[in-house]
């Protein structure tokens, strides 16, 4: 038997499989170009970086001043809020103010009660002098009140030696005379009523008498007795 001839690739059948389309198919797939390549590297990159910036705004604090786009509204309203609200803080500060300013007038248009005891002291003060005066009118020396000198020694005329000095002094109704009943243990001046005391007082100082006494039942509104 004669041997056969090697079989190749050109003694099968063409079918479809020797005719594949033009280009890659299945796995095998076309070169990619570098800017594909590079993505991926730089997508985490940008990542990583944001990463870095988030966690150090964060640890620093910096975070709190990272404006975003709607914290501009949010700002405007805020600052509008803010106006209003010191608008009416200084509306209502004006208006205390002038209330303040109002008061403090009315205060200094009203008297404070240490001026109206002041002025009540002054009228006390004043109706005090008053009085004074009216009694000291009533208690002025009269020199023409009767006064009698009663001598109780044994020095004659020496009643009239001192009725004649206040005769010298002005005294127009002076006499001397006698003591008709008890007499007191020193020398001393009488006199009747109060409105006499000024014109006894005055007596005694013009004799060089320190005794002046109120009595009553007396004669004449003045008594001097003179005693050893």
């Amino acid at each position: 038997m004669a041997k056969q001839d090697k079989e190749t690739y050109d003694s099968y059948e063409k079918d479809v499989y020797d005719n594949p389309p033009a280009g890659p198919m299945g796995v095998h797939r076309g070169a990619r170009s570098a800017a594909s390549r590079a993505m991926p590297y730089v997508i985490v990159i940008i990542v990583a970086l944001l990463a870095g910036l988030l966690f150090w705004s964060i640890y620093s604090g910096e975070i709190n001043n990272l404006k975003m786009p709607w914290s501009s509204q949010e700002s405007s309203t805020t600052s509008s809020a803010e106006k209003s609200k010191s608008g009416k803080s200084k509306s209502k500060s004006q208006s205390d103010s002038a209330s303040g300013n109002k008061t403090d007038a009315s205060n200094a248009d009203s008297p404070t009660d240490s001026q109206q005891n002041d002025q009540n002291a002054g009228q006390n003060a004043g109706q005090n002098a008053e009085q004074t005066d009216n009694a000291t009118a009533q208690q002025a020396v009269n020199t023409g009140t009767e006064v009698r000198v009663v001598n109780a020694t044994n020095i004659t005329g020496y009643a009239q030696s001192k009725a004649d000095v206040l005769t010298q002094a002005g005294y127009t109704s002076v006499s001397a005379s006698n003591p008709t009943g008890n007499v007191p243990s020193q020398t001393v001046v009488w006199y009747q009523n109060e409105t006499d005391k000024a014109t006894a007082e005055n007596v005694a100082q013009t004799l060089g008498i320190s005794n002046v006494q109120q009595s009553d039942g007396l004669v004449t509104p003045i008594v001097v007795v003179l005693l050893d």
